[in-house]
């Protein structure tokens, strides 16, 4: 059975194309914004590697400003 999980603010092409690629999901566009379609499992893998991936970044950022 295939879920829809609606992709948070500020997810850069980079990684949504990384997760596209490594993970068995499709991006469907919607008129409320992207959602991945996939098993529960491959969106929990996705949506810890978007996540990880977020936080890398603000820590960059963060970084950068001290």
């Amino acid at each position: 059975m295939d879920y829809e999980m609606k992709l948070p603010n500020g997810v850069g092409e980079q990684v949504l194309a990384k997760v596209i690629e490594d993970f068995e999901i499709e991006l469907k566009h919607t008129d409320y914004g992207p959602v991945l379609i996939g098993s529960a499992d491959e969106l929990e893998n996705a949506r810890d590697f978007i996540v990880k991936s977020i936080n890398e970044r603000l820590n960059e950022l963060s970084k950068r400003e001290d």
